[in-house]
């Protein structure tokens, strides 16, 4: 038995979670994390009975006889660990980081007893697949947000870049499309609260816009999931995307001056009384109308944005915080002065609209004992939109002669919208370990939602779809309330010391619909070594339609969840520095998703998600079912470096069939994507970034040209709905930053564009009225970027 109590010894202490942050992630439903490890002896043999404590909560793990520990429940913070060998003192470790919802495994190799001063060398794999999440998890660093040159500083852009997921109908737009399902079947999650929408510019048909809300210089990480994730999470189709906002210093007040694409502004923050806490406050405006009155839509947004976070520790077992996330946002598109062209389609409209939204929740976590955490959190999110579209050349074109201000004020409007959604939310999350081998976890939710709508289409919608205009009027003056309800359980286990189990189920009760689903979730992993493993995982997703969509019509009060089924598979390979490569194969089907009942070829799937609310509203059937498979190959390097960066190849096939059960390409069906993304750090003052992304043609449906020229408006050729392709997607992104010393500050300056190219990628077939034909609308040209970061 060796001796250490006649020597000095030191801890090195390298961890995923703190030097090496990269991680694969544990989903944060508590706010806790956990750390997990092997302990060695110099020769590499598994040192048993060795004892491991967080110092400052006396949280503590033995070594098994392969040397391995786990220490579940970790609160997010700095702590020191304590490693005891059997008959031995202490040694202690320098301060760690551990963090909410993220695993860290460590390797220790214990000291011998040569020389006076001995290193405990603790090692990590910067890969570490968590327990419960089988497969088709990102962990996504703040870093990888705010250098990407095509994120533009925004996570909803960034996850754009990963594996299986793809841009919407435009470039501007910030649409998640998930493995071929629709943008409108994403979940997000910000610090434990569940928000409708993260994004500016956005209805209540909607999950995208054109920039987010959150503050990328707030955000510490994210977890990205894209498929058969594990019961805890409230339902959603195709991904969920969940961000931990960081913590505001507890030891000074600071702050920081931003200026880039989401806007300009600055952040506050500071220590609350006796240092158990802290205080983050960010406020941006936009300024893209300082340098241009239309950014190729038409217009130029003007938005403001609001996020808060406070922490406090009330006890060393108990914690609350509390976050507010809050955005304001308006636009003016279409014809507005005599100077434009009225022969863009854009300018036959006069469209005005202005939104807000916000959501503060406020969360209460306390450690029961040394094995079990409980987490209390109350959300209330609101938003309104005011909108209103005038068509100035309804019943023909746009006179050239006549004054714009008496051809908006003689047009007739023909959408309006003032509504508002009200959004309260009840849950409880707890997760106990039970020995060394199972992990129990079970909670519930309420939601209370209040709704009030005032909104109208008075002419119809004059859809492609349809051969006659005017379809479907309507006009919606409603106030209601409804209430969603759900509980969750889920265990996870080891069976052996290579595999590992997890299995559990959601009950859902939607009030509105009347409706009560089960979702079972299941997965296994089995490790071959400390390098590869494979993994496995299946799960069934429901997800109510919007309510917007269930109110337009009555019929629609039939509808029922939709659902799909996700089954997944892949090999991994993590090597023990921080670089990781994976293959990735999966199917996801769906059921009774809605459809158009009086357009056989529609299905909502492949509507997307749009600005023009008018457009997508119909009397709608749950009838629709739909195919995706595909495989994805991923190889990356996380930060910490002089470079990082990731390579993905994708290839799937999507196919969504309407009332008439035909299944005929997504919308959304890229057969193949192709992302390189990377950063360099040339110098200690210079770094560059680049991304280039391929997809190949997506689908689109022509028109009926003598039926469309007949009555000067686009009309589908429904016998080949989405049976054409677009030429292949092609943009090209560059980044270069360069850091400066101003005040003992390091102070960041950067400038680059998207689309260096310049290529003018397909975005969607539109029709000219002014002119009567069809042509095609492209997505946007070279875009300068130019912003920069200075700390105060």
């Amino acid at each position: 038995m060796l001796s250490f109590r006649t020597l000095r010894a030191s801890v090195g202490l390298v961890l995923a979670c703190s030097v090496l942050p990269a991680t694969l992630v544990a989903q944060d439903t508590t706010g806790v994390g956990a750390i997990t490890g092997a302990i060695s002896r110099q020769d590499g043999s598994p040192a048993p009975d060795v004892a491991v404590c967080v110092i400052e909560t006396s949280q503590c793990a033995v070594s098994g006889p392969d040397g391995r520990f786990r220490i579940p429940d970790v609160r997010g913070g700095a702590y020191r660990l304590e490693i005891t060998p059997s008959g031995a003192a202490p040694i202690q470790s320098d301060p760690v980081t551990v963090r909410a919802g993220l695993e860290g495994r460590v390797e220790v190799t214990l000291p011998s007893l040569e020389g006076l001063t001995q290193t405990v060398t603790v090692t990590a794999s910067a890969f570490v697949a968590p327990e419960e999440i089988k497969n088709s998890a990102f962990l996504i660093q703040q870093a990888e947000i705010l250098t990407n040159a095509a994120a533009l500083q925004d996570i909803s852009r960034y996850v754009q870049t990963l594996p299986g997921v793809v841009i919407g109908t435009n470039d501007f737009r910030n649409d998640i499309i998930v493995r071929g399902g629709s943008p409108l079947e994403n979940l997000f999650v910000v610090d434990n609260i569940e928000i409708p929408n993260i994004n500016t510019f956005a209805n209540f048909a909607s999950a995208g816009g054109t920039v987010s809300i959150l503050d990328a210089n707030l955000i510490q990480d994210v977890t990205f999931l894209t498929g058969g994730y594990p019961a805890p999470y409230i339902n959603r189709t195709s991904s969920v995307l969940q961000i931990t906002q960081r913590e505001g210093s507890r030891e000074r007040v600071g702050g920081r001056a931003t200026f880039g694409f989401a806007g300009a502004g600055g952040i506050a923050e500071g220590p609350l009384p006796g240092r158990k806490g802290s205080w983050v406050v960010s406020a941006r405006r936009s300024i893209l109308d300082v340098f241009s009155d239309d950014v190729g839509f038409g217009g130029v947004p003007t938005l403001y944005t609001v996020n808060a976070k406070a922490v406090y520790d009330l006890t060393p077992k108990d914690r609350i915080w509390i976050i507010n996330v809050t955005g304001f946002d308006d636009i003016r598109l279409g014809r507005s002065n005599d100077t434009e062209d009225i022969e863009d389609e854009i300018n036959t409209f006069d469209i005005r609209y202005d939104g807000r939204r916000s959501a503060t929740g406020i969360n209460w976590q306390r450690l029961l004992g040394e094995r079990s955490v409980g987490l209390l959190g109350v959300t209330y999110s609101t938003a309104r939109v005011d909108q209103q579209v005038k068509d100035l050349a309804f019943g023909g074109v746009v006179p050239p002669d006549v004054p714009a201000e008496d051809v908006i004020a003689n047009s007739p409007i023909v959408f309006r919208e003032n509504s508002g959604e009200d959004e309260t939310t009840i849950k409880y999350d707890l997760t106990s370990t039970l020995g060394r081998r199972v992990k129990l976890q079970a909670g519930g939710s309420l939601k209370l939602f209040r709704i009030d709508y005032d909104t109208a289409s008075p002419f119809g919608n004059d859809s492609p779809y349809v051969r006659e205009p005017g379809f479907a009027p309507f006009s919606l003056t409603r106030r209601f309330t409804s209430s969603q309800a759900g509980l969750y359980v889920q265990a996870t286990q080891d069976l052996t010391s290579r595999l590992n189990v997890t299995y559990g189920a959601r009950l859902d009760h939607y009030d509105y619909l009347s409706s009560t689903k089960v979702s079972p979730r299941a997965g296994v992993s089995y490790a071959f070594n400390d390098r590869w493993s494979w993994r496995g995982s299946y799960g069934r997703y429901y997800q109510q339609p919007f309510f917007l969509f269930l109110a337009a019509f009555d019929q629609n009060r039939d509808l029922v969840p939709f659902e799909a089924d996700h089954v997944v598979t892949g090999v991994s390979y993590s090597s023990a520095g921080r670089m990781r490569a994976t293959v990735e194969a999966y199917r996801k089907t769906y059921d009774n998703y809605p459809v158009a009942a009086d357009i056989p070829q529609l299905s909502l799937a492949n509507i997307g998600d749009t600005f023009a609310t008018r457009d997508i509203l119909f009397p709608l059937l749950s009838a629709g079912k739909g195919e995706v498979t595909g495989i994805e190959l991923l190889a990356e390097r996380k930060p910490g470096g002089r470079w990082y960066g990731q390579a993905s190849i994708a290839a799937s096939r999507a196919r969504h069939a309407g009332l008439d059960q035909v299944l005929r390409p997504g919308s959304f069906d890229y057969p193949v994507v192709v992302n390189l993304t990377g950063s360099w750090l040339l110098t200690e003052k210079w770094q560059a970034s680049a991304r280039a992304v391929y997809l190949s043609g997506r689908p689109y449906t022509p028109f009926d040209l003598v039926t469309s020229t007949a009555q000067n408006r686009g009309v589908f050729e429904l016998s080949q709905v989405n049976g054409l392709r677009a030429d292949d997607y092609f943009r090209l992104d560059a980044r270069i930053d360069r850091a400066f010393t101003i005040g003992g500050q390091r102070v960041t300056f950067f400038a680059g564009a998207q689309n260096l190219t310049n290529r003018k990628n397909f975005a969607t077939l539109g029709w000219n009225r002014t002119r009567n034909m069809a042509e095609v609308n492209e997505q946007n040209g070279i875009f300068p970027l130019i912003g920069f970061d200075w700390p105060f």
